[in-house]
C-alpha cells in the first residue's frame, strides 16, 4: 500500500465498474503523462462474497418493491456489469424537458442532452453495441401488421452490448496501461480538505480485514462507486461541503429507478409471422430489438411519465401457457444449484417470481411438448452461453399472435424516496416506495397503446386483472433497486442539486461524481449505456482540468 500513499496522482477514480473503467481508459490513452489511480473495493479476480460488509450495512424498508442489496450491486473489477443484461438504450429529449408531472424536479437541460449525443459513437466502441442508430427509419415495416399511430412509436430500438462483463473484457487493458495503477481490496472511507483548505486532495481508505487507514493524494477525485456507495461516501465526508456551510439539500434524496412488470397482453390481428417479436442481428452481429414508446408530444399532452413497453413471454411460473419449452426453463431456474448458474438472482426472479408453483403441471407441459420442449431450450442455451456475442434473452414465437406486454416506466422523483446515513456513521438506510402517480401513469400509458392498436385495427390489449385493481397490481408486482438514480443529481446550483453539468461536486473544485445517481430523472432507459456517455465526456473534461493544474 505504501507505493500508492507515497505518490501523488493526477486523478484518483474510486470504483472500477463500467463508469470507472471507461473514464480511466479514456484518460490514460489520451495522454500518457496523466497519472491515474483506480481503486476498487472488491477483488481483482472474481467478485466479493454475498456477505460483503458494505451490503450487510444497508437497511431497506421495502423488500417488496426493491431487490436486496446483494442483488443490486457487485464488487470487483467490472462492478455491477457482472450481472448486467447488456441492454443499451438512450434517454429521450422529453426526459430533459420540465413537465407538470415532474414539477420542479427536472434539474438538467435539453442543452446537456444535445451535447451528450455527440458521445454516442465513442461509447458504443466500449459497449460494442454496433454503430447504427437507436431508431428505425420512418419507412420501416410496423412491429405488427397494420400498426400505425401518431401517439405511439414502434421504431425505437434497444441495442445489446457484447462485453456485458466489463471486468473480463477490460481487465487486461487496465493492467497494461503504463500510466494507470489499479488497486483492489480497499474501501473508500472519506474525503478531506487538504491543509491549504482549497482542494480536496486527500482520500482516506481502509485496507484489509483490520481496517488499516491509508491516505491517498490526488489532484482530482472521481467518485464512481455506484449510487448507494457514492452517496454514502459523500455523507461520510462532511468536510467537503464546508464552503457551502452544509450538505446540499438534495443529497441522498429523490432516489428512483424504474417501475417494471406486466399487467396485460397484446392480441394482434394480423399475420403472426409478420410480428417483429424477437431479436435481430445486424451485419456486425449486434443484437437489436424493437419496443413501443409514447411520442414526446403525447407524453407532454397527456402529462405522463416516460415508459417503454416490449413484447414478452407469458408468466413462466403459470403452466397455463402450455409451452413445454417455457416450463422446462422455469423448472431449470427453480433448481437450486442449476438456477444460480443460469442467471443472476434479479433476472432469475423475473422468470420465477420467487415461486415454486405447480411443478406437476409444468412437467406435463414438458412431456406433451416433446421434442420441442428440449430442442428449443437447448438451441437457446447454445446461443446464450457460447460464442463471442451471446443471445441476450429468450422470446418465443406465438402462433396465436398474442404476447405479454412488459412495461419499464420512469419513476417520479420524490423527496421521500431517499438514502440516509444512520447515526452510527456506517449504516445506509434506504426508504423506497412506488407512488400512486407512478402507477397511474403506467395504467394510462396502457390505455393509450390499446387505443392506438384498436384505432389502427392491428390488435388490442387483454388485461390480466380487473381495471379497478390495476393500480394496486402495478405497486404490488413491480420491483427495482437495480437502476439507482437521483441521489446526487445534476442541477444549476447546490440549492437544487449536488453536482453541476460537468459532474463536479458543488462546494469543491476537484471532486466529481460519475454515477447514475447524478441523473435527476430516470426516463424509460436502463442507465448503464447513458452513464458510459457521461464517462467519456467526463474524461475529456478532466484532461483539460489536469492540464490547467500543471
Amino acid at each position: 500500500m505504501s507505493d500508492i500513499t507515497d505518490n501523488a496522482y493526477d486523478v484518483c477514480i474510486i470504483g472500477a465498474g463500467a463508469a470507472g473503467i471507461v473514464t480511466a481508459i479514456e484518460l490514460c490513452r489520451s495522454d500518457l503523462a496523466i497519472r491515474v489511480l483506480l481503486l476498487e473495493h472488491g477483488p481483482k479476480d472474481g467478485h466479493a462474497p454475498t456477505n460483503n460488509p458494505l451490503d450487510n450495512s444497508i437497511q431497506l424498508d421495502n423488500l417488496l418493491n426493491h431487490h436486496p442489496p446483494e442483488e443490486c450491486t457487485n464488487k470487483g473489477i467490472g462492478g455491477t456489469t457482472a450481472t448486467w443484461g447488456g441492454r443499451c438504450v438512450l434517454f429521450d429529449e422529453v426526459d430533459f424537458i420540465p413537465r407538470k408531472i415532474i414539477g420542479d424536479e427536472c434539474t438538467w437541460t435539453v442543452k446537456l442532452f444535445e451535447e451528450l449525443k455527440s458521445f454516442v459513437s465513442r461509447t458504443q466502441t466500449y459497449f460494442e453495441s454496433g454503430v447504427q442508430p437507436f431508431e428505425l427509419p420512418d419507412d420501416a415495416k410496423p412491429i405488427a401488421e397494420g400498426f400505425h399511430s401518431d401517439d405511439v412509436s414502434d421504431r425505437i430500438l434497444e441495442r445489446w452490448s457484447r462485453p456485458t462483463r466489463f471486468g473480463k473484457q477490460y481487465r487486461e487493458t487496465l493492467m497494461s496501461l503504463q500510466n494507470l495503477h489499479v488497486v483492489c481490496g480497499v474501501t473508500a472511507d472519506r474525503l478531506e480538505i487538504d491543509e491549504d483548505g482549497k482542494d480536496s486532495k486527500v482520500l482516506l481508505v481502509k485496507t484489509g480485514e483490520i481496517g488499516r487507514e491509508a491516505r491517498i493524494q490526488a489532484n482530482v477525485f472521481v467518485i464512481a462507486c455506484g449510487a448507494q456507495e457514492s452517496t454514502r461516501l459523500l455523507f461520510r465526508s462532511p468536510q467537503l461541503f464546508r464552503p457551502l456551510g452544509e450538505f446540499p439539500t438534495a443529497l441522498g434524496k429523490f432516489y428512483q429507478g424504474h417501475v417494471s412488470g406486466k399487467i396485460a397482453s397484446i392480441q394482434f390481428n394480423g399475420d403472426p409471422k409478420k410480428t417483429d417479436f424477437g431479436f435481430h442481428q445486424e451485419s456486425d452481429g449486434t443484437y437489436v430489438r424493437r419496443r413501443f414508446q409514447l411520442t414526446k408530444d403525447c407524453i407532454l399532452r397527456e402529462n405522463l411519465l416516460n415508459t417503454a413497453l416490449w413484447l414478452d413471454n407469458p408468466l413462466y411460473f403459470d403452466p397455463s401457457h402450455r409451452s413445454g419449452a417455457m416450463s422446462f426453463m422455469y423448472l431449470a431456474m427453480i433448481t437450486p444449484v442449476l438456477g444460480r448458474k443460469l442467471a443472476p438472482p434479479a433476472i432469475a426472479y423475473s422468470i420465477t417470481k420467487g415461486r415454486i408453483h405447480k411443478v406437476g403441471a409444468h412437467l406435463r407441459n414438458v412431456l406433451l411438448g416433446l421434442p420441442k420442449s428440449l430442442v428449443v431450450p437447448a438451441n437457446i442455451f447454445l446461443k446464450r452461453y457460447f460464442g463471442s456475442r451471446k443471445l441476450p434473452g429468450v422470446f418465443l414465437y406465438s402462433p396465436k399472435n398474442e404476447y405479454a406486454l412488459h412495461y419499464h416506466a420512469e419513476q417520479l422523483p420524490c423527496e421521500s424516496n431517499r438514502i440516509e446515513l444512520a447515526e452510527d456513521g456506517e449504516t445506509l438506510q434506504i426508504r423506497y416506495r412506488i407512488t400512486d402517480g407512478d402507477a397511474d401513469s403506467i395504467v394510462r400509458t396502457h390505455e393509450i397503446l390499446d387505443k392506438a392498436l384498436q384505432d389502427s385495427g392491428s390488435g388490442r390489449l387483454r388485461y390480466w386483472y380487473s381495471k379497478d385493481v390495476l393500480h394496486e397490481k402495478v405497486k404490488e408486482i413491480s420491483r427495482d433497486g437495480l437502476h439507482q438514480n437521483g441521489t446526487t443529481r445534476i442541477a444549476d446550483g447546490p440549492d437544487r442539486g449536488v453536482v453541476d453539468s460537468n459532474l463536479r461536486l458543488f462546494g469543491t473544485k476537484n471532486v466529481y461524481i460519475c454515477s447514475s445517481s447524478a441523473f435527476p430523472t430516470s426516463g424509460q432507459a436502463n442507465p448503464t449505456f447513458f452513464l458510459g456517455m457521461f464517462a467519456v465526456r467526463l474524461a475529456d473534461h478532466l484532461r483539460e482540468v489536469v492540464h490547467e493544474k500543471r
